[in-house]
């Protein structure tokens, strides 16, 4: 395709003569103006040299984004082209106000600065589809409009706007399915793209970033998806999007390109004109376009392969550029940019006018959609959802229940005579309820990481809001097969048929298991790392258990007081306290009755202080949960702050 047929293409459906397909809540879409000057970016690498002592060599700059400018106008869609590495996501980030460091240049929306308030009205789609995997299309899109539509809009017509995104975006046929996963058969490629651009545009956001939007799906697919863009923009939205290598149908629909080569540029305009500037400037397609794709032309110029007045066709191959070469063409390239485009560049953008638009957000209260009592309501309505696939699966349950009746049947009608039996099922409910909700906790936080940080980027809801919802599912769904399986064997066993001891018992099990839990989340999110944190959790669960009083009576002075740390000491020591009186005795040999609380085991452990110990489980259980909440609020993972100290 010529580049004189992609400018009538153009020319035909401009921003001007197109009419919005099914604007989606018109009366709150604002037009933006996106601009980007001299944006610059690099960040320090350790030094090879370096050791876990300290540096032995300087440390090493690596420049990201080197002098990026260009400039989107409402109604237009911008291809950010160029080789893995060049920079494209990165400058993306930027754009988006995601990216961590010190940013120089100037990005601007209507001539304002990025700010929290501004976040809300951009929407940012990354190349990963992250979604809950047991929601359906509906509900996941459902749950983003009540997180983030205003709170001025009623329940119904937020349900509204979820149906006009779904028909917008062709989802009809899949709504009631499950997104999946790699172990769960849910919506295609092509669909769950369309659902990450839905989950975006739901709230009518004035700019649409979207990071490689057509990555892994056919061309028929990745065309649709770029069509729907461009409808997008012609809607009055401002989009921007990196591409590795579109084709020329794609590239047909794209309005403006900024082809970067190593964090700079080497184009930045008007996508119809890009073949006849490189001709101008001596780097001609080989054959004219009617033989090449426009995109795989500039990814041949952004990696230095390029067909100069003086090359023999022969030598159009990659192989026949050497690595030098390579480079004194994109070199040569980056600084006839600077001299020709850019000037003429910076002073249309200069030129711009500023909108008469009126601002965006002007109160901090506003950054979130809706308060925080709803944000708890809609999050804990979706994590319960979402949870009880795998809290309630037939697996989890199969195995309490087996555990539970072979130890009711191990344990079957012990009695006093057999204390030491007793004692030992005792000891079995503290640790065995302690176990599984630990290694369950230390995945929650890094398998839901990138979602939230997802999330919390776009402003969805507050962290404390997303925490509180979070430990309120834990209520229902950790605790009632661990109740499951303290009831089976307390009723099998000979232990005192008393509804109060029972109560009792349940109580304080249930207590060890929120302990357990809030130290398996607390690893979680210090570390955010599975194997890891189920390493750590692993050694702390044997170190208590070792210290619970069962298995060792007698510890080293200087190690004894390590027992106080340990719930399974606590716990254990509570159900003993429950189960035995101070005067009950028991059969201790033929005709001989003896005090149960001098039964070694017992009388190691000691049944006093019991308000002590349910003080410490409590302490323990709310506490392990502040450190994890502290963990996510900080961000970056604790362990790794600790590690650079030494670096």
């Amino acid at each position: 395709m010529s580049s004189s047929k992609h400018q009538e293409h153009n020319n035909g459906d401009s921003p001007s003569s197109s009419k919005p397909a099914n604007p989606i809540l018109p009366q709150l879409l604002q037009s933006i103006t996106l601009k980007f000057e001299d944006v610059e970016y690099s960040v320090k690498l350790r030094s090879p040299k370096a050791t876990c002592f300290g540096s032995n060599g300087a440390s090493i700059t690596r420049t990201i984004l080197n002098g990026a400018t260009g400039m989107v106008r409402p109604g237009e869609v911008l291809a950010m082209l160029g080789p893995s590495g060049s920079g494209k996501t990165t400058l993306l980030t930027a754009l988006a106000g995601r990216l961590s460091g010190n940013i120089t240049g100037n990005i601007t929306y209507n001539g304002n600065p990025f700010c929290g308030s501004i976040k809300r009205n951009i929407g940012f789609v990354p190349q990963d589809d992250l979604f809950y995997a047991h929601l359906t299309v509906v509900e996941t899109l459902t749950y983003a409009a009540m997180l983030r539509l205003p709170k001025t809009l009623t329940k119904a017509e937020k349900l509204e706007q979820v149906e006009m995104v779904i028909n917008e975006m062709g989802l009809s046929k899949c709504r009631n399915v499950w997104i999946g996963s790699p172990l769960l058969r849910g919506i295609s490629g092509g669909e769950r793209k369309r659902v990450s651009i839905g989950h975006e545009i739901i709230m009518n956001p004035s700019v649409v970033l979207l990071d490689e939007p057509t990555s892994g799906l056919d061309s028929t697919t990745a065309e649709r998806i770029a069509g729907t863009l461009r409808r997008l923009a012609r809607g009055g939205r401002t989009v921007v999007m990196t591409i590795h290598q579109p084709s020329a149908r794609i590239y047909a629909m794209v309005d403006k390109v900024l082809v970067m080569s190593e964090g700079s540029s080497i184009y930045s305009g008007d996508a119809g004109r890009v073949v006849e500037y490189f001709e101008f400037i001596g780097y001609g397609a080989h054959g004219g376009l009617n033989f090449v794709n426009p995109a795989d032309f500039l990814l041949d110029l952004a990696n230095g392969i390029a067909l100069a007045s003086d090359t023999k066709e022969d030598d159009t191959q990659q192989g026949e550029f050497p690595e030098d070469r390579q480079t004194a063409i994109k070199q040569s390239l980056i600084s006839i940019y600077r001299t020709n485009l850019y000037p003429s560049l910076k002073a249309e953008i200069q030129a711009e006018p500023q909108s008469d638009s009126p601002p965006l957000f002007t109160s901090q209260q506003e950054r979130w959609a809706c308060s925080w009592w709803d944000q708890f309501v809609v999050l804990l309505s979706r994590g319960l959802k979402e949870r009880k696939h795998e809290s309630y699966s037939g697996s989890r349950i199969f195995h309490t229940m087996s555990i539970s009746i072979i130890a009711g049947i191990l344990w079957w009608r012990s009695s006093l005579s057999n204390l030491q039996d007793q004692v030992g099922l005792l000891f079995v409910l503290a640790v065995n309820s302690s176990i599984f909700p630990i290694y369950m906790a230390v995945f929650e936080f890094p398998k839901e990481q990138s979602i939230l940080n997802k999330e919390r980027a776009s402003s969805m809801y507050r962290l404390s809001s997303y925490f509180m919802a979070r430990t309120v599912i834990d209520l229902p769904m950790e605790l009632l097969l661990p109740a499951m399986f303290v009831t089976v064997p307390y009723w099998m066993s000979g232990l005192k048929r008393s509804a109060s001891k029972f109560i009792l018992t349940l109580v304080v099990t249930l207590l060890n298991v929120l302990t357990a839990q809030g130290l398996g989340l607390a690893l979680g999110a210090i570390l955010m790392d599975a194997k890891q944190a189920s390493t750590f959790a692993s050694v702390i669960t044997m170190g208590f258990l070792m210290l619970g009083g069962f298995y060792i009576g007698h510890l080293p002075g200087f190690i004894a007081w390590l027992k106080y740390l340990s719930y399974c000491h606590h716990t254990f020591k509570l159900l003993l306290g429950i189960q035995y009186t101070e005067n009950e005795t028991y059969g201790c040999g033929a005709g001989l009755q003896c005090r149960v609380m001098d039964f070694p085991s017992i009388k190691l452990v000691g049944v006093g202080g019991k308000w002590l110990s349910v003080a410490v489980l409590v302490l323990m259980a709310v506490g392990f949960r502040v450190v994890a909440y502290v963990a996510l609020r900080v961000g970056q993972p604790l362990w790794l702050r600790f590690k650079l100290i030494f670096l």
